[in-house]
């Protein structure tokens, strides 16, 4: 897959679908901080190439002036027309995403600040196999996994015994009635894998900090005070095997509605929390950059001790980098 390959982006496949989606960054004045670069490594466990026409070379403009000094590449799985792609309308993960080959020869490039992941189509019948091709040759997780399928589907519950095979996590992307269908259900995911290492990102997975969000699900970035309960906060403190990606602009929205919670929620998950930038942007810097304003948001509310766990040690950890 190259940059210029014509796909349907994310913003066209909600619109198709009726699904309204809020801006992805906020105003630095919200967050209250100014953006700094200490001489501190951060590891960004989400990115991607080709994102949205971005080229390499603004890619790696955009981690450097984050302050990255360790990116994770993550995949999009084959260019096919199934249910799983909405017939297409998700392929390249629904923003333009590079995939495995691509992933792979960018991190072998560049393999002092960056590592690949892998992927593929759950629905179809080579799935573990090109999943475990990349794998094999240093994949750190299989990820991004967004696709019309349910959490429960065979060919989900494949992938998940790979990652416990391989010892690698597994990245869902959850979104109401588009991706990872039965969010709710989840639980019963993560006691019949119990060796499997689960990362959850995107909005359902962040609008279900609040106990509220169950009343309507479908709304993709709620505000206000959050309803302590939610079923976010309950996996992450009951499964040992769930853990979280601050990525995108779910998580900032998450981060800056209401930040009392937010500062209690970041230190009793302090040791299952992941920095995540899922940004594309090409500047790294600025209201533009959802990843720069978590970096900071995260400096701001944190200790030194749990804000290093977060932007690095946690993720040094799991992926043993």
């Amino acid at each position: 897959m190259t940059a210029k390959k014509k796909t349907f982006s994310r913003r066209d496949f909600l619109s198709n679908s009726g699904i309204l989606m809020a801006g992805a960054t906020l105003p630095l004045s919200k967050i209250g901080v100014k953006l700094s670069e200490p001489n501190e490594p951060v590891i960004d466990i989400h990115q991607h190439i080709f994102y949205h026409g971005r080229t390499d070379d603004q890619l790696i403009s955009h981690q450097k002036n984050m302050g990255v000094t360790h990116t994770i590449m993550l995949p999009a799985g084959s260019l096919v027309y199934t249910r799983a792609t909405h017939f297409g309308r998700s392929n390249g993960l629904a923003v333009q995403a590079g995939g495995n080959q691509s992933c792979y020869d960018f991190a072998q490039s560049h393999q002092d600040s960056f590592s690949f992941a892998a992927n593929e189509v759950p629905d179809l019948p080579n799935a573990t196999k090109e999943v475990e091709k990349y794998l094999k040759l240093g994949g750190k997780m299989i990820a991004e996994v967004k696709f019309g399928v349910s959490c429960e589907s065979l060919g989900m519950q494949k992938l998940y015994d790979m990652a416990a095979d391989y010892d690698v996590p597994v990245l869902m992307h959850w979104e109401f009635e588009v991706y990872n269908f039965g969010f709710p259900q989840f639980y019963r995911v993560l006691e019949k894998h119990p060796k499997t290492k689960f990362i959850g990102h995107a909005v359902a997975w962040w609008a279900n900090i609040d106990k509220k969000q169950q009343d309507h699900p479908w709304i993709s970035y709620p505000t206000g005070p959050v309803t302590p309960g939610g079923i976010t906060d309950r996996y992450l403190s009951d499964y040992e095997n769930m853990y979280g990606d601050l990525s995108a602009g779910s998580g900032l929205n998450a981060f800056t509605r209401d930040e009392a919670f937010i500062k209690d929620f970041f230190s009793r998950h302090q040791d299952k929390l992941l920095f995540g930038s899922d940004c594309a942007d090409s500047e790294g810097v600025g209201n533009a950059c959802s990843g720069a304003q978590t970096i900071a948001v995260v400096r701001k509310l944190m200790p030194p001790k749990i804000e290093r766990k977060l932007l690095y040690e946690n993720a040094q950890k799991l992926f043993k980098l």
